[in-house]
């Protein structure tokens, strides 16, 4: 009986490609409003415009005496002159005094300035210093202008101007210059609930003793950090045999019980016996083949509201996969933007090789020691390129990213490099 031909493998998507399948399901999340001290790492759905001006009133730069300009203005050290002083005004006072001539005021930095005084003189500028509220201030040095050493109010923002614009990510930065301008609550993105699961017969705790044919699971670890640090809340972290049935469980667990936004599985995509993601769910989300090393089988669909992605088993592949297509969803679904990695172009201190016809993404570690001109090399110990090299991942921090068109590497060559730090 003749043997009938195999069909034709089928044509490789393109990273782009699946990317913008990804990103095209992965739409905004309705915002919420919070307190700005629980704001970190929040995305803002809406710009924060300020309460109040900054400052809010007018406020002395300087330990020193608040002077009328015109009874200081001659001042020098061969030809000082004594002020009276009638006030002491520490940061918080409430106190206005009213300066008359030869009137001077103690004042502290971030104190109020009174409406009579033009000026402030440093202590520095006085013959004597800091002295008590009963001794003469005895200017040694004019201000250089009227106004000297005064914040004026709103002078840096006006109330209702805008401190940080809608996709904003909020830093410890942030969150002081939101405080500053009187704001106590922002409109931020809902935080994408996650629920990662690890599928793998052979899968056992890293912690514990392994039979012959287990390995350490990983996979859970990886992607539930990853998600955390791309500003996810990660709901669950399951790790199931293939089994059918067990994985079905889990899913309808995460997708109708626990209302995730996305489910990330790794495991079960490829051609073999034993796929139990694909089993489960080839018929309800797309199973392709992209043009990328690691990371060539990879599934991607929607459940309900919920995005599924199924990723490869191999922990170097599960890491370069979220890279590629996970994390930009992630961002998305926040409103963030930019959505990829930042990314230099740096030489290469050892080539290898590249698959024609696929993106490659080789784990890499910075040579920083020349700050004009950093470099990289595969982080595996023996300086290749193996996608199945997972432990070199402990001494990444970039993964060189090789185009379609290149099949080798050469020490000294150029290579866009993305930054994970």
């Amino acid at each position: 009986m003749p043997i009938a031909p195999s069909a034709a493998p089928p044509a490789l998507r393109t990273v782009d490609e699946h990317l913008a399948t990804v990103l095209a399901a992965a739409a905004p999340l309705p915002d919420e409003t919070v307190r700005v001290e629980d704001a970190l790492g929040r995305t803002l759905a809406a710009a924060v415009r300020a309460r109040v001006d900054a400052p809010l009133f007018d406020n002395s730069a300087m330990d020193g005496y608040a002077v009328r300009y015109p009874d200081v203005a001659g001042a020098t050290a061969a030809h000082p002159i004594a002020l009276r002083v009638i006030a002491d005004l520490p940061a918080g006072s409430t106190v206005e005094p009213e300066l008359g001539a030869g009137d001077a005021v103690r004042i502290m930095t971030g104190a109020p300035v009174p409406r009579t005084a033009t000026a402030v003189v440093p202590f520095e500028n006085t013959r004597d210093g800091l002295q008590g509220i009963d001794a003469p201030a005895v200017v040694t040095t004019a201000p250089v202008r009227e106004g000297a050493h005064i914040r004026r109010r709103g002078e840096e923002l006006r109330a209702d101007a805008e401190v940080a614009a809608a996709g904003t990510v909020v830093g410890p930065l942030q969150l002081t210059s939101f405080a500053v301008v009187g704001v106590d609550t922002i409109v931020v993105r809902r935080r994408p609930r996650v629920a990662v699961i690890s599928t793998g017969s052979e899968l056992a705790p890293a912690g514990g003793t392994f039979a012959h044919g287990q390995i350490p699971e990983s996979n859970s670890v990886l992607l539930s950090s990853l998600c955390a640090q791309a500003g996810a809340e990660v709901i669950s972290v399951e790790t199931v045999k293939d089994e059918d049935a067990a994985f079905e469980a889990l899913l309808e667990r995460a997708v109708a019980q626990a209302s995730a936004d996305v489910v990330v599985t790794s495991g079960g995509v490829s051609a073999g016996a034993h796929e139990v993601v694909k089993n489960v769910l080839r018929d309800r989300i797309e199973f392709v083949a992209v043009g990328m090393q690691p990371g060539r089988p990879q599934a991607f669909g929607r459940l309900d509201d919920t995005l599924v992605f199924g990723l490869p088993g191999n922990p170097a592949s599960v890491a370069v996969s979220f890279e590629a297509f996970v994390r930009p969803a992630l961002l998305a679904l926040q409103g963030r933007e930019p959505l990829h990695r930042p990314a230099l172009r740096l030489a290469a201190t050892t080539g290898w090789r590249s698959p024609a016809g696929r993106r490659q993404y080789v784990p890499v570690t910075l040579d920083r020691s020349n700050p004009a001109a950093w470099s990289v090399r595969p982080a595996s110990a023996d300086g290749s390129s193996g996608s199945h090299l997972a432990a070199g991942l402990a001494r990444a921090d970039a993964y060189a990213v090789v185009p379609e068109d290149i099949s080798a590497v050469t020490a000294g060559d150029l290579v866009d490099v993305m930054l994970l730090s």
